[in-house]
């Protein structure tokens, strides 16, 4: 079985599915990409291909979904798997993509039983053992620009963040990471980021990130791509940590 995944893998990297031309304007047109070293995109490449043969593209409410948008969204979602594996994002198979912000409806009871329901625009949504939801021109306006927004990252470190259940800002770590301090730095992070939206000041991230510990992780996860330093500096109990759990550095040699 070794043999034969192996085998699998190199077929697949001979015949990838895209051209050497449609890889390098994906590169060019990803900003964050632009400063990779060869051999990181030669990975991400990799991961890529398996992305792309492992997943299905949907377009909904007449979205044009070409190969090059597909190699747009796909290259992103394995940037958070870089140094991991693509059997990170098993479990699922559907990206849905729209061509704008779409609507969501949600349901929630409060803590006297009463059911609220309300409307909420979107530009990404992960769901549970279920599909991608996509926003196409929320993933071109995050591939310009290297600003801290990126939503393919986002809804990914969702999916990643789901591998043990539901969403709650705990992905499971690996071996050989420690429970209690992935548990206190986090828990304390977004606690004060909260509490410092609450007081009225200009947090680092995007104040969508006090949402749940879900969207703090998963926002975290994009700033942490996108914008390392500012990670650093704001958040240096949660630096380590995502390091750790991706195994990669951003500030380092990709």
């Amino acid at each position: 079985m070794f043999g034969l995944a192996r085998w699998w893998r190199r077929r697949g990297l001979r015949d990838p599915g895209f051209s050497p031309e449609q890889w390098a304007a994906t590169m060019q047109g990803v900003a964050l990409l632009r400063d990779w070293s060869p051999a990181a995109l030669a990975r991400l490449r990799e991961q890529t291909v398996f992305f792309l043969r492992a997943k299905t593209f949907t377009a909904a409410e007449g979205a044009r979904l070409d190969d090059a948008v597909r190699l747009l969204i796909a290259a992103q979602a394995c940037v958070p798997i870089l140094r991991l594996d693509i059997d990170y994002y098993d479990g699922w198979r559907e990206l849905i993509v729209y061509p704008d912000t779409f609507v969501t409806r949600h349901q929630e009871h409060d803590e006297a039983g009463v059911l609220h329901s309300w409307r909420q625009p979107s530009a990404g949504e992960a769901w549970s053992h279920g599909p991608v939801v996509l926003s196409q021109t929320d993933v071109e306006e995050s591939a310009r620009a290297r600003d801290g927004f990126n939503v393919v990252i986002h809804e990914m470190a969702h999916k990643l963040d789901m591998l043990n259940g539901d969403a709650n800002g705990f992905p499971p770590l690996h071996r050989e990471m420690r429970v209690q301090d992935w548990v206190s730095g986090w828990s304390a992070s977004y606690e004060a980021f909260c509490a410092e939206l609450e007081a009225g000041g200009a947090p680092a991230l995007d104040p969508y990130a006090a949402e749940s510990p879900a969207e703090f992780f998963a926002v975290m996860s994009e700033a942490f791509f996108e914008l390392p330093d500012e990670v650093l500096a704001h958040f240096p109990l949660l630096y380590p940590q995502l390091t750790g759990f991706y195994r990669y550095d951003p500030r380092g040699p990709a």
